[in-house]
């Protein structure tokens, strides 16, 4: 239980870092159209892995949703 939340972490930290370079790549003058579509794809990327992740984990009984209020 511990290590999917490791991983759940460090994939979120993955996707606002990439977010973040391209973000920066967007926003500097004569920045570089390249970098910020591979920062954005990785993102994306990352964004899919996570969703299949927590679909596994909880096909696997590793997770299991809850309500609020419970």
């Amino acid at each position: 239980m511990e290590g999917i939340r490791v991983i759940v972490i460090l994939a979120f930290v993955g996707i606002v870092w990439s977010l973040g370079t391209a973000l920066y790549h967007l926003s500097r003058p004569g920045g570089d159209s390249k970098k910020m579509v591979r920062a954005l794809t990785l993102r994306v990327g990352l964004s899919i892995a996570l969703f299949l992740l927590l679909m596994l984990a909880w096909r696997a009984g590793l997770i299991e949703p809850h309500g609020v209020g419970r």
